[in-house]
């Protein structure tokens, strides 16, 4: 199967070779040259315009756009819409709200092109481990797209489904990162009891490494609390600054409009808002645990 891949950060670089590697053809585009020949170096075809992206492409074509929500996704896609024809498919698998998702499907119908919305999860360690997708569009359309699918998750059965129409993948994604925030704020928060009872000197990631098995509070996310205080068992030199990219406060929003008690995700996002203002060192095992899982920036400290 042949598709493009729009946006070549760190995701799309890494699901390009993934789609490669299981022998899928890419025509890969963004708007840095670099990126685009990174990709060909792994045997991707680079395209430097989208018109060429389009005129690469057999109908009916297929392109997965990956750039940051909002502006950039609306103006790539429409821009592909113009260039496309009826029957063709547009993916969504950037971060965008739900709500623009199920908009946007609606005005891509109306000129008879596919839209599908891929919430999708995984960071950095896709390439290797796979990526959760939550895909929401009409059934015929992801059904299509089954093999992209199954290259690109952990395996062809697991870790990824057609959540339902339009907006769901989307929306389902809005939670699964809802959830994410408190999680990791209860990790957070544990480890900083621990710490402050300096009387028993605690080992903190000898704890953190007795807890990954066995436990019931074993996970992903306490692997990677192993792996950053490893690196630096204080975050000595990590400034306690942690962002919130949109979907946390998404989901708080949606639970207000549903009358839904959110708690404990309502106050995880608020902590990241007084991250900005306050040192502890269980903000700073947030800020590392995001570098972590999705390669996200952290503010160093300056001498």
């Amino acid at each position: 199967m042949k598709i493009a891949m729009i946006g070549l950060g760190k995701m799309g670089a890494n699901m390009t070779q993934r789609l490669l590697r299981d022998g899928h053809q890419v025509v890969s585009y963004d708007l840095n040259e670099a990126a685009i020949q990174a990709c060909e170096v792994f045997g991707a075809e680079g395209a430097r315009t989208l018109d060429e992206v389009a005129s690469r492409l057999s109908q009916p074509r297929i392109a997965w756009v990956m750039v940051p929500a909002g502006s950039p996704t609306e103006t790539t896609i429409n821009a592909l819409a113009d260039r496309f024809a009826p029957g063709d498919i547009i993916i969504d698998g950037g971060n965008s709200n739900y709500k623009d998702s199920v908009r946007r499907a609606a005005e891509l119908k109306a000129r008879g092109l596919h839209f599908v919305d891929v919430g999708t999860s995984g960071g950095i360690w896709g390439l290797a481990e796979g990526y959760s997708m939550m895909i929401g569009g009409d059934e015929e359309a992801v059904a299509s797209l089954r093999p992209i699918f199954e290259t690109l998750a952990p395996s062809a059965d697991r870790g990824w489904g057609r959540m339902g129409p339009p907006g769901a993948g989307h929306f389902v994604k809005m939670i699964h990162n809802g959830v994410e925030y408190g999680m990791m704020q209860a990790y957070a928060e544990g480890f900083e009891i621990m710490k402050a009872k300096t009387e028993f000197d605690l080992d903190l990631t000898q704890i953190a490494e007795v807890w990954r098995y066995g436990s019931v509070v074993r996970s992903w996310l306490l692997d990677l609390i192993v792996r950053a205080l490893a690196e630096d068992a204080d975050l000595s030199d990590i400034k306690p600054w942690v962002p919130d990219s949109g979907e946390g406060r998404w989901t708080v929003f949606e639970a207000v409009d549903l009358a839904v008690s959110a708690p404990v995700i309502t106050l995880a996002l608020q902590q990241r808002f007084e991250s900005r203002t306050e040192e502890a060192f269980s903000l700073k095992l947030l800020a590392a645990l995001r570098q972590q899982f999705g390669g996200h920036e952290v503010k160093k400290k300056v001498d």
